[in-house]
């Protein structure tokens, strides 16, 4: 099954896409200098499957290329980022203190 994650800038959302149909979503508030995230869901019946880590972890190493920090509203990237250290020089300084 082909997996795909694309950045839905009209719906400001970051997609998992799974054989080209959405099965979760990182929604995202995009301002000058950083990225918001407030929300991640998968579709219930692709739970389990690691999309959610996947789709994130895109999100956050295009949040990286473009020179976003984040900031993660959303308790899912929170922990994310916690477990994977190499996020965390990410975290805008908002959130870092």
């Amino acid at each position: 099954m082909p997996i795909e994650v694309v950045d839905n800038a009209a719906e400001s959302r970051f997609e998992i896409l799974v054989d080209g149909k959405v099965a979760g979503f990182a929604d995202y508030l995009l301002l000058p200098t950083k990225i918001v995230f407030t929300h991640t869901e998968v579709r219930s019946e692709y739970e389990g499957q690691g999309l959610a880590s996947r789709l994130i972890k895109h999100a956050l190493d295009v949040s990286r290329d473009t020179g976003l920090t984040v900031v993660p509203q959303c308790p899912y990237v929170t922990r994310l980022i916690e477990r994977n250290p190499e996020y965390k020089d990410l975290l805008d300084a908002s959130v870092t203190g």
